[in-house]
């Protein structure tokens, strides 16, 4: 059962009233310890915000690219843009309830309880529990969202009501079961175990409106809460994966198709001569046409035989990693997202240059491996195999 002493407010991410409602609670009720809806990374980064301290500007995309953290990074910074935008509409920064509870909390001189889950393991966990196909809705729903063009009113306060809330969920479900649950469901389980986890008494819980009665239920029911180690794994879930099967079948049948054409007695120098011009031309190709450096065209280009045979690398990676070096991407790119509104606008981001640049050269070395080689190069090799 809840204790009688404890109170769990939810909130908007947004609002004047919610950090109203908040610091009038805190003052009235003089709780042991206040409990928020933060974990230690976006508490310290809310910290410094409030206290002028500059962090560094430069978003490291090597280093993101490098830990294979690219889905992470693109709904981050996505969600991220959303959330400023919508704050910027209503005058108020997100996050502002928790920075009004934490300095409520200090002012009463009370403790603060950090009581959510990692925000790159839950983003981890929501994009491994992902299909592709609702990967792709899901991204394309997001951007559709950033450069709307439609300005539409949102009422913060009317977000926060019950049905609105279990509106938003159910659509969110519907959209992704594994992505709701790994968002949603299981974060109202990771909070209801850091409230659980309080020895204190009296203590008020600042969550967002969604999880609150999710909280609840955990909270009346503690024997259905999983442990910290069933949320906290961030390894993807066994199943087949078709796709990289598929991938892979396409290396493996050139490989083949190589191997049989020696075997048989065929002179094969000047098929694989043709296999590496023609990969590392599209490369090349590919990435200068996106707009990449003459640098970033060229290890496109070098790279593309290499990751055409193996099925689990992509010719952008290099690219991008390459371009990323000259174009520095630092967090303005981000919030200039919402600024876009003409092609120069769009080319003049160093975010979406980065991109271009990984995407132009995956569909060139993509067009090379699909429609060019097999023309050019293997089905003739096979027709001369089997005497075609």
């Amino acid at each position: 059962m809840i204790r009688e002493c404890l109170k769990i407010i939810g909130t908007a991410h947004v609002s004047q009233n919610s950090v109203d409602e908040v610091r009038a609670a805190i003052f009235e009720d003089q709780p042991d310890v206040v409990a928020i809806e933060l974990d230690r990374g976006r508490y310290q980064k809310l910290m410094n915000e409030k206290n002028g301290v500059v962090e560094d500007d430069q978003i490291h995309i090597t280093k993101i690219i490098k830990e294979n953290k690219v889905g992470v990074f693109l709904v981050t910074t996505i969600l991220s843009y959303m959330q400023n935008k919508i704050g910027e509409d209503g005058d108020i920064k997100p996050g502002a309830e928790m920075v009004g509870a934490i300095e409520a909390a200090e002012e009463v001189g009370c403790k603060i309880a950090l009581i959510d889950r990692d925000i790159n393991i839950t983003l981890q966990r929501v994009l491994n529990s992902m299909t592709t196909w609702e990967k792709m809705k899901f991204i394309y729903g997001l951007l559709g969202s950033v450069f709307s063009s439609e300005e539409e009113e949102i009422d913060i306060e009317e977000l926060k009501e019950q049905s609105n809330i279990e509106q938003a969920m159910e659509y969110f479900k519907e959209v992704s079961p594994g992505a709701y649950n790994a968002l949603v469901k299981e974060r109202d389980a990771y909070l209801a175990k850091g409230i659980l986890g309080i020895p204190e008494d009296r203590v008020i819980a600042v969550v967002g409106a969604g999880h609150k009665e999710g909280i609840i239920n955990y909270l009346d029911n503690p024997e259905t809460l999983p442990s910290y180690a069933e949320l906290n794994g961030t390894e993807k879930k066994g199943g087949i994966p078709w796709l990289k099967i598929i991938l892979a079948l396409i290396p493996i049948t050139f490989i083949v198709i190589f191997f049989l054409a020696w075997m048989n007695g065929i002179n094969i120098e000047g098929d694989i001569e043709q296999f590496i011009v023609i990969s590392m031309i599209m490369g090349f190709v590919g990435s200068i046409v996106s707009g990449s450096k003459l640098q970033s065209a060229i290890i496109g280009g070098l790279v593309a035989p290499l990751t055409i045979i193996h099925p689990l690398l992509a010719a952008g990676w290099f690219s991008g990693l390459a371009e990323a070096k000259y174009r520095k991407v630092r967090k303005q790119d981000i919030n200039n997202l919402g600024k876009i509104e003409s092609f120069r606008d769009l080319w003049n981001n160093n975010i979406i240059r980065i991109l271009l640049v990984v995407v132009g050269t995956n569909i060139g070395v993509s067009i090379a491996t699909l429609i060019i080689l097999p023309s050019k190069v293997f089905i003739p090799l096979f027709m001369k195999i089997f005497g075609g």
